[in-house]
């Protein structure tokens, strides 16, 4: 299993509708199979997670943020690691609003 605690990521990118950009910061806590983390930057002024971490890495998370425009968005997020020859981690993400529109998109997110 991949170990998250303490690693930070951030967005290298992102479809139109998602909200977190280069901007975002992203400190990853991981106890057992339990992973948090608090974000912001960019459009997101707060932010936090949490999710379980399976066997090969992946994360099942729900995510609650407050944006710019103050609203408070919520959605769910699939991601799926890729070890990179630096030896840092690399996340592609489905997610959908739970918020909002509802509607879905695909992010990549790297350890920084």
């Amino acid at each position: 299993m991949i170990n998250y605690n303490n690693k930070r990521f951030s967005p290298v990118e992102n479809t139109e509708n998602g909200e977190t950009t280069a901007e975002t910061i992203f400190i990853y806590k991981q106890k057992e199979n339990i992973l948090t983390s608090i974000y912001n930057g960019g459009q997101v002024l707060s932010g936090h997670l949490i999710g379980l971490v399976d066997e090969n890495g992946n994360i099942e998370m729900r995510y609650h943020q407050v944006n710019k425009k103050g609203e408070l968005m919520t959605g769910i997020c699939h991601s799926k690691p890729e070890l990179l020859p630096n030896g840092k981690i690399r996340l592609y993400e489905d997610w959908k609003w739970t918020s909002g529109d509802k509607s879905s998109g695909k992010s990549i997110l790297e350890e920084i």
